[in-house]
């Protein structure tokens, strides 16, 4: 591994066994991009007083030329994020992705629209303005209820 990695743990107990498991993890994101410049990881345990059922939450700070990829992985609603080691796991599948992303982006593999230019519209037509003076048809002048309609037409008989 060429690059340093930091390990943070905050509102736990530092484990020597995490560190070790993230510090492998780390090196392995050198075989997506040999470019990597930092890894920050910060792993931590909420705050509320619960013995069981506290779901950890593990942040990724990956730096490399001309961007930092940013992973931040809490899942409230997967109960595996108990274990530390599973969301540490989690969280570097995703650094991995957002990885393997970035170097396609820097190869080129990727197509940006950026700087394409969108079709031009069709044009409209003009549409016929009305002869607004006098509605042409009974259900126009009326608004289309026919109760009215049918009054008027009785009226004119």
């Amino acid at each position: 591994m060429t690059f340093p990695v930091v390990v943070s743990f905050q509102q736990m107990a530092p484990s020597a066994a995490l560190r070790s498991r993230i510090r492998e993890l780390a090196g392995r994101l050198e075989r997506f991009s040999p470019s990597i410049l930092r890894c920050r990881v910060w792993v931590e345990r909420p705050t509320r007083r619960k013995q069981q059922g506290a779901l950890h939450a593990v942040r990724i700070d990956v730096a490399v030329p001309d961007e930092h990829i940013l992973v931040g992985h809490a899942h409230a609603a997967d109960p595996a994020h108990e274990d530390p080691y599973v969301a540490v796991r989690d969280a570097f599948n995703a650094a991995r992705r957002q990885l393997e992303n970035y170097e396609r982006r820097r190869r080129g593999e990727i197509k940006r629209h950026n700087g394409l230019a969108q079709p031009a519209p069709k044009p409209i037509r003009a549409a016929r303005t009305p002869d607004t003076s006098m509605p042409r048809t009974p259900a126009a002048r009326t608004g289309g209820n026919p109760r009215v309609m049918r009054a008027e037409r009785t009226a004119r008989r």
